[in-house]
């Protein structure tokens, strides 16, 4: 198993910390962030990794991780606003994850692309295709795009994977490529096939071996499958006339499996960075948890039952417990099941008295989405705040 190694948080270091500070804040303690990133550039291997923007939502953040980090070359965009802004801030070679029809959000990156920074735009459909050439065309520039190749599984009765893209199999890449050898001012720089399916679904659920066996054999599978479709595309392309400079794959959970694919030029990982709660139970790696949140107590509702302000930072995706937030420190406290993370209070039981006015601990389920919430992060070392930062919501980032 691959693992970070750094001390473990302890309660009163964190507590002692943040004194003094109005609560609720965000932090992230980077000497486990810096124990993370290690660990994902040791399992990389001599793959480089691109840094997923999503999973840190932070300026400062991704600045720091790819000035001290080597390993990491590059950002994965969520949006195509967010990769003018991160342009116009400095930053360099960027791929929009996800398809736009935004003509205001294309529009914006043409200044950079013009002045020489690289910012690829992702496809799987010709409409993309026609109007970023109509852009194109307006900005008198070349415009590098990427397609992006469906890796989930189809067994029988069973859809493994998320429906990301029409494009699955490399005859379902010829319209695409027609309508590419149109448009001039457009050029085929890479490939991406996220397999979401292995990257991100627990594999070690303590309290389900059945169901954790049965999830580590379909991902075996699926992997076997999906890269060799990811293989054949990549060779389909070439004798096409469309060589490629790169060929993205991965994800935090499944950085050590998606190397074995000998198409793959570049990995995508973020959310191993922070390690929320979704990358706790996965069999071979365990991440240290550098971000949280903490929330004050303000009330003692019955003996053993406290309320704490705010809270209700619930993780996207399907309705579920575990994309709740979880009280982490002090040990031992448990949210209600039927009230939850509350809009305005959160009410816990707890093994032990507590104070008015007691920090509380939390950790979020999935890592960028928790930023959302807050303007600042603390950035805490060594039992200290090194430093306070603006999150993207602090810079009046809104995208999505």
């Amino acid at each position: 198993m691959a693992t970070a190694t750094a001390n473990p948080p302890r309660y009163e270091t964190y507590v002692s910390a943040i004194q003094g500070q109005p609560l609720p804040l965000a932090y992230i303690d980077m000497d486990l962030l810096d124990a993370n990133a290690q660990a994902l550039c040791q399992r990389a291997g001599p793959y480089p990794l691109r840094l997923a923007t999503k999973s840190l939502r932070c300026v400062s953040l991704l600045r720091y991780v790819l000035k001290r980090y080597p390993g990491f070359r590059g950002l994965m965009t969520y949006s195509a606003a967010e990769a003018a802004l991160l342009a116009e801030a400095g930053f360099n070679d960027l791929l929009i994850a996800y398809p736009t029809m935004e003509p205001r959000d294309i529009k914006a990156c043409l200044p950079s692309i013009q002045t020489g920074k690289r910012i690829i735009f992702m496809v799987d459909h010709p409409d993309q295709l026609r109007l970023l050439q109509k852009h194109a065309e307006a900005g008198v520039t070349t415009i590098s795009v990427c397609v992006d190749l469906d890796l989930s599984t189809h067994f029988p009765l069973l859809h493994f994977g998320v429906f990301r893209s029409p494009l699955r199999q490399p005859k379902d890449l010829v319209p695409l490529l027609d309508t590419l050898r149109q448009c001039h001012l457009l050029q085929l720089e890479g490939l991406m096939g996220y397999e979401g399916q292995i990257a991100g679904v627990p594999d070690h659920l303590p309290h389900s071996k059945i169901y954790s066996l049965f999830v580590r054999f379909l991902k075996k599978r699926s992997a076997k499958e999906a890269f060799a479709r990811r293989v054949e595309t990549v060779e389909f392309l070439r004798k096409a006339g469309f060589p490629l400079s790169f060929v993205n794959g991965g994800g935090t959970g499944s950085v050590d499996v998606t190397r074995r694919d000998p198409s793959v030029t570049e990995i995508t990982v973020g959310s191993g960075l922070y390690s929320p709660t979704l990358f706790d139970h996965f069999r071979d790696f365990k991440y240290a948890p550098a971000a949280g949140f903490v929330l004050p107590v303000v009330r003692q509702a019955r003996p053993h039952i406290y309320a704490c302000s705010g809270g209700g930072y619930i993780a996207s995706g399907p309705i579920h417990v575990d994309k709740q937030p979880q009280p982490f420190m002090p040990g031992g406290l448990t949210l209600f099941k039927i009230l939850g993370a509350g809009e305005v209070q959160t009410s816990l039981r707890a093994p032990e008295e507590l104070q008015l006015g007691q920090p509380i601990f939390f950790r979020h389920a999935k890592a960028g989405e928790l930023l959302e919430r807050f303007n600042e992060v603390h950035l805490l070392r060594g039992g200290k705040v090194e430093q306070v930062v603006k999150t993207y919501r602090g810079e009046g980032w809104c995208f999505f």
